[in-house]
């Protein structure tokens, strides 16, 4: 990272609640870090950057937020190892697909380095809190938000963008079941699908709901137009091996460009693995089911790391994948993951960072 601009005023907080974290017993985002990063939008710049303890915040309820929808977040994570040596991943990746959001929801970009440094100096102060169990770290949720107390249809002029931290286990304990999605649609084209927008979770989550009790833990979203082509779960891109051949569909203005889906394929094809990325038909899914073609399926993102896919759903059928291995892909590169991002590892690709 570059010399540090920032002039950050910090606030730390008198009532540490760290002593009471066990991080052997960790529920999903339910426990919170003692500070929170804050930076102001006001006047067509940023100002007043700010650590303070980790609070509510008092919201007028006539801002615009809440009424048009412009709030955009990351998910990312800090690790720390058996040594005490702690790491960030690829969080210059997480600062430009924030402003690649913030372009689509009419917000103001954030300057990469307020994004970075802002993160820097909140991870030195909340370190700690980082678990080094196996499969364990601290997610982190970047987010922006309208901030002006406005009922016009139009942008907001003000703007608060902020960063809180949770420790994590695993997002899924175990292998997953999802379910081809025919009816309801995530993005189309044109929309904003591509972005980190907060409205596309909260339009996803009734059809996710109504795949839960048919007994899957996620849904296939399929393109808006015809239904005919897979494109990405609710909570991660998704990824096939293909007759030895790693597949996953292309980045487009319906697709996230996840973090964690770059990382694999980059790998991949470091390990001389061929890797396609291509519109894979709903058709070409099931066959490749039936004859053993697909060998593999599997979901990565964030907070999900490298999610193993035990079944996929269609019509009321089931389609079991194989059993996986040691030696099957979704495995060695959970663990080289895991490896490379708690510093077990050599990095030959520089995307591993320390917090000092």
């Amino acid at each position: 990272m570059s010399t540090k601009v920032l002039d950050i005023d910090i606030k730390k907080t008198t009532n540490s609640n760290l002593s009471s974290f066990d991080p052997d017993n960790i529920i999903f985002g339910s426990t919170f870090t003692d500070h929170m990063f804050i930076a102001d939008y006001i006047n067509d710049e940023w100002q007043d950057i700010r650590i303070v303890p980790t609070g509510k915040l008092q919201v007028h309820p006539a801002n615009s937020m809440w009424h048009y929808g412009q709030s955009i977040f990351e998910g990312m994570k800090a690790y720390k190892n058996e040594n005490g040596e702690a790491f960030l991943f690829r969080p210059e990746m997480n600062a430009h697909r924030l402003n690649r959001s913030a372009i689509r929801m009419c917000m103001p970009e954030l300057p990469v380095e307020i994004f970075l440094e802002g993160l820097h100096a909140l991870m030195s102060l909340d370190k700690e809190w980082i678990p080094d169990r196996k499969g364990s770290s601290l997610y982190i949720r970047p987010f922006m938000m309208a901030w002006d107390n406005f009922l016009g249809v139009r942008a907001s002029k003000s703007y608060r963008f902020m960063i809180i931290c949770s420790p994590a286990g695993m997002y899924y304990a175990e292998p997953v079941k999802v379910k081809i999605e025919q009816k309801y649609t995530r993005a189309a084209n044109g929309g904003t699908g591509m972005a980190k927008a907060a409205g596309n979770y909260g339009g996803s989550l009734y059809p996710a709901k109504l795949a839960a009790k048919e007994g899957y833990h996620q849904l296939i979203w399929t393109d808006a137009q015809e239904h005919r082509y897979v494109e990405e779960a609710g909570t991660m891109n998704l990824m096939f091996k293909i007759e030895g051949k790693l597949v996953t569909s292309p980045l487009s203005d319906t697709i996230l460009a996840g973090v964690t889906r770059n990382s694999v394929l980059e790998i991949g094809r470091s390990w001389g693995l061929e890797t396609d990325e291509r519109k894979i038909s709903v058709d070409e899914l099931i066959r490749g089911l039936q004859d053993g073609t697909v060998e593999e399926a599997f979901g990565v993102g964030t907070a999900a790391t490298v999610a193993q896919i035990k079944s996929i759903g269609l019509d009321g059928v089931d389609y079991d994948l194989p059993p996986i291995s040691e030696d099957s892909f979704q495995v060695k590169i959970n663990t080289y993951l895991e490896d490379l991002r708690k510093g077990h590892i050599e990095d030959p690709f520089n995307w591993r960072i320390p917090i000092t």
